[in-house]
């Protein structure tokens, strides 16, 4: 398999994943979510919980995938090593996050449903997330969507900067975020069949029944579900499905519409020129640059606002 040695997440990075990190990045209020978000958040919660909640796999846990992962990360040129975790989910679901000390977790799902290439490209994909700085941006989508609508302006000052505009904003990136990812996975394995069979068995496979599923069928309900656009009216539902209209706003794109990008790729010069070697090669630090404060600073401010909070919720009880 390939490996890009000195590669730029720039070399694969989508136009459109670009284009909806800088009109997020526009928004009013994006600067001080950013702000808030470093002051008061960090990753290492997350890494305590997993490290005494799921399996940390390395050369004598899951050894297997542990290897997978490590040529994954050569292949990628992805360095330090990030974390790699198996949490105990049937759900066939994986997911990158972290910045000074970035990590995937992916479910027991994955690895009961997925051969061996398959979970590679999962794990390239996620390494992708990693490679092209995404995983503090969705990081901040979750933690301000949170603060947003849990907290308001009790405790971090963020709700009235919270628009509804900078909401959709971070949800239009992640799903567009989702197309470079896709695009590192197919650099990782050099095999298009296979991530598109991964994002087939992701999206309603079963072991039981996994010779009933072909390939060429969820290709050609791609370019139907593509073919729908030709009715305006389709263009607008699928639009309310994306942004919540209809339900719950998509984090990701459906997976016959990844899979149409990820063809089109394919068959690019640009992917064949990465190919042969003709890449950007130059380091890419992450979407976004945002820097920790001080860690004592930070401590305290955290003290001083969970006191706060403390204080609001005694308040509410009392008056009720």
């Amino acid at each position: 398999m390939p490996t890009y040695t000195g590669i730029s997440s720039e070399a694969f990075r989508h136009p459109l994943d670009r284009q909806a990190e800088q009109a997020l990045r526009n928004l009013p209020g994006f600067d001080l979510i950013a702000r808030k978000f470093v002051e008061f958040v960090y990753e290492r919660p997350q890494l305590v919980y997993l490290m005494g909640n799921a399996i940390q796999v390395g050369p004598r846990q899951y050894s297997t995938i542990y290897q997978i992962f490590r040529e994954c990360v050569r292949d990628l040129d992805i360095y330090p090593e990030p974390a790699l975790f198996v949490s105990q989910n049937p759900q066939a679901n994986s997911y990158a996050l972290g910045q000074e000390n970035p990590y995937i977790v992916i479910d027991t799902g994955i690895l009961d449903l997925l051969n061996e290439a398959e979970i590679r490209a999962v794990l390239a994909h996620e390494l992708g997330h990693i490679k092209c700085g995404h995983t503090i941006l969705i990081q901040m989508a979750m933690w301000a969507m949170s603060a947003a609508s849990v907290l308001g302006q009790l405790t971090f000052g963020i709700g009235k900067f919270v628009s509804q505009a900078l909401i959709y904003g971070f949800f239009e990136w992640r799903r567009k975020a989702e197309l470079s990812a896709d695009r590192a996975a197919l650099l990782v394995l050099d095999d298009l069949n296979t991530v598109m069979t991964t994002m087939m068995k992701v999206s309603g496979g079963s072991i039981k029944y996994a010779n009933e599923c072909s390939l060429q069928e969820f290709i050609q309900q791609s370019e139907n579900y593509q073919a729908l656009d030709e009715d305006g009216l389709n263009q607008v539902y699928k639009f309310l499905m994306y942004t919540g209209v209809q339900g719950t706003m998509l984090t990701h794109p459906f997976p016959v519409e990844r899979l149409h990008y990820l063809r089109k790729w394919a068959v690019s010069e640009e992917y064949q020129q990465i190919k042969r070697g003709n890449y950007q090669r130059s380091p890419a630090s992450g979407a976004v640059n945002v820097k920790p404060e001080n860690r004592a600073e930070e401590a305290e401010s955290l003290r001083r606002e969970i006191e706060e909070l403390q204080q609001e919720i005694n308040r509410r009880r009392k008056s009720e």
